[in-house]
């Protein structure tokens, strides 16, 4: 796996690189030396932040913690990444490296129950053309965490959402589609 290691405002220490090194190499089971890593250290309001990002064949893993330390952050990531992985195992085998869930003795994650179904419930709505702010204000007029749309300059679909510090995401599609 290739890792790419960001540190905002911050150099981030040869010992972290090292740990991160350490803690990924357990995902070489799961995925091929093709996949890429990027994890990002910060700290905010006296507390350390995380974010680890793994692309695989298409398919994005990511976990964000904040904690006292940068090694209990990069612990929890490092969980709710494997614990997304066999929560998901059987959607994931195609997409994952061969052999990647065969058993392994004493595997603390194999008594995870893998979800079996998505329950997916359909709504539909009249799909307005207007500007990311416009979208905002109805998103928050409904009391919603994210709002779809159709762009009035662009016209593409794209998405408005309600971000964990407050601020505001937009989502639109990559040229490349």
């Amino acid at each position: 796996m290739n890792i790419t290691i960001i540190g905002r405002q911050m150099e981030v220490r040869d010992d972290l690189k090292a740990l991160v090194d350490k803690k990924l190499a357990k995902f070489d089971k799961f995925f091929s030396t093709e996949a890429e890593a990027t994890v990002k250290f910060s700290r905010l309001r006296e507390k350390e932040c995380l974010e680890v990002t793994i692309s695989s064949n298409g398919t994005l893993f990511r976990a964000e913690e904040k904690n006292s330390t940068f090694q209990n952050a990069l612990d929890r990531c490092i969980d709710s990444i494997e614990r997304q992985i066999r929560k998901n195992k059987t959607r994931l085998e195609r997409r994952l490296r061969e052999g990647a869930f065969n058993p392994v003795p004493n595997d603390e994650y194999m008594d995870i129950e893998e979800e079996q179904e998505y329950k997916i419930r359909t709504k539909t709505f009249a799909f307005k053309p207007m500007t990311p702010e416009e979208a905002i204000l109805q998103m928050n007029l409904l009391g919603h965490e994210f709002f779809v749309f159709r762009d009035s300059v662009t016209n593409d679909t794209c998405v408005v959402y309600k971000r964990k510090d407050n601020d505001y995401g937009l989502i639109t599609p990559s040229p490349e589609g």
